[in-house]
């Protein structure tokens, strides 16, 4: 603003020589001012970008983008370039996003129910209170996300969950289990290595030959579910509700049971792999 002060005070002293150009120094200043921000986007202006896109097969780039709020219910986000964009509380339901590439991206209290997740990358992206309810994500990495709080209540997840932050989160009736008659590239697995699903909700869920090694599932509910040939050496159910659960041929090596509830009523314990290795009280 100092540079438009005197750009004005001098074309006044030379107002017929200069007038000019002081107001095209006082446009170009007051476009820096106040640019036209990312946000300000429409949901009509983000469905025109994906429709020009789409016409010239080009990725459509939405990248460090804020988009905060609107209502994307329903559109073809296919392959779209979201990496670092904000989209807290933005409505993504039924929306058609495989592929894309939201790395880092904030969709913080963001409904992605009944989307289309598949393939796409969430890695290091925070989701926390998101709602994926019913969605697809098969082949999808959310590794190293931020997921607290998130209701996963039967999406299908055989994907990437790594160093993934779940506790409190509610996968109540989620499938996990590998897809055997979906296997192009050989058998695609949950992974959830290492991931904290402290807190969670995993009743009836279906983790069925998943990668659990070293996750934690302390305090969680895992009544009803079907851990069956999971591997899960060095997990941890300390204080897990484990009431129905299904253990048939799981790997549960060096696994921590410390104080967890309804050990005595898993079912198949008797057939679990390297049980004498794990602690129990």
């Amino acid at each position: 603003m100092q540079m438009l002060a005197v750009a004005c005070t001098f074309g006044l002293s030379k107002r017929h020589l200069f007038w000019s150009a002081c107001i095209v120094v006082l446009t170009l200043t007051l476009s820096v001012a106040n640019p036209v921000s990312a946000q300000d986007l429409t949901t009509e202006q983000v469905a025109a970008q994906l429709a020009v896109a789409a016409k010239e097969s080009k990725q459509p780039d939405f990248s460090g983008q804020d988009l905060s709020g609107l209502n994307l219910s329903g559109l073809d986000f296919l392959s779209a370039n979201l990496r670092g964009s904000i989209l807290k509380n933005t409505d993504l339901s039924k929306t058609n996003l495989r592929g894309i590439e939201a790395q880092k991206a904030d969709l913080t209290g963001a409904n992605l129910s009944e989307s289309n997740l598949d393939l796409a990358i969430f890695r290091a992206a925070t989701l926390v209170g998101a709602d994926l309810r019913n969605s697809s994500a098969f082949s999808t990495v959310f590794a190293e996300s931020d997921m607290s709080g998130t209701d996963l209540r039967g999406a299908r997840l055989v994907s990437n969950f790594e160093r993934t932050k779940l506790h409190d989160a509610n996968l109540s009736g989620a499938t996990l289990s590998a897809d055997m008659k979906n296997q192009p590239m050989g058998l695609m697995r949950v992974s959830l290595i290492k991931a904290d699903l402290t807190g969670a909700n995993l009743e009836n869920a279906d983790l069925a030959m998943g990668m659990l090694e070293f996750a934690d599932f302390s305090n969680a509910r895992l009544t009803g579910a079907n851990l069956m040939q999971v591997e899960a050496a060095g997990a941890r159910f300390t204080g897990a509700e484990l009431s129905g659960a299904v253990f048939r041929k799981a790997d549960i090596e060096s696994a921590r049971f410390n104080g967890a509830s309804g050990v005595d009523q898993i079912i198949d314990l008797d057939q679990a792999l390297n049980a004498n290795s794990a602690v129990f009280d």
